[in-house]
């Protein structure tokens, strides 16, 4: 009805193979001042020929799960052996655990379980619209976005930026640049 909900109704939807994504997002999740629910999904049976490889990524996978839901302690860190383990780092270096996580395990990689895996996460999209009394499904910035390309394709053939904003025209320029 246009009205801004109260409440937070966009999660982020971000993913990376394996332990690319391990870094400053897993950071984020295991400190950070938000609670942020993640999802892993597992696949069981690989569709290549590394093996070993993969059974290395399913272990990562289950043990972040493990480090978010159980943390780790300032005992604990205090604990363990150097180069890592330090009073002065201790406090740094735990997490209070208690982070929600799913796993979802594919027995395989395969079209029929990737369609019901986006089978899922739609249905999800607009249960949750559902429940918060949105559809899901506008989609005005998209629209705005595809109509505001409609100018700019052209451009980008003749280099004209006249009548554009100034962050867009400078954007521009530097492609063509």
């Amino acid at each position: 009805d246009g009205e801004l909900l109260p409440y937070s109704t966009s999660p982020v939807v971000w993913g990376e193979p394996g332990t690319n994504g391990q870094h400053a997002y897993f950071q984020m999740l295991h400190q950070g001042t938000d609670v942020i629910p993640v999802e892993f999904i597992l696949v069981k049976k690989p569709t290549h020929a590394l093996a070993d490889l993969h059974t290395k990524l399913l272990a990562n996978g289950l043990a972040q799960a493990q480090a978010l839901m159980l943390g780790k302690t300032t005992a604990q860190a205090l604990s363990e052996k150097a180069p890592t383990a330090s009073t002065a780092l201790a406090a740094q270096r735990s997490f209070p655990g208690n982070r929600p996580s799913t796993t979802l395990v594919l027995e395989a990689l395969t079209p029929r379980s990737l369609g019901a895996l986006i089978a899922l996460y739609e249905h999800r999209v607009f249960a949750s619209g559902a429940l918060w009394g949105i559809n899901s499904f506008d989609q005005w910035g998209v629209e705005l976005g595809k109509a505001l390309c409609s100018d700019l394709l052209p451009r980008l053939g003749s280099g004209d930026t006249n009548g554009l904003d100034a962050s867009t025209a400078g954007l521009m320029k530097r492609l063509l640049a």
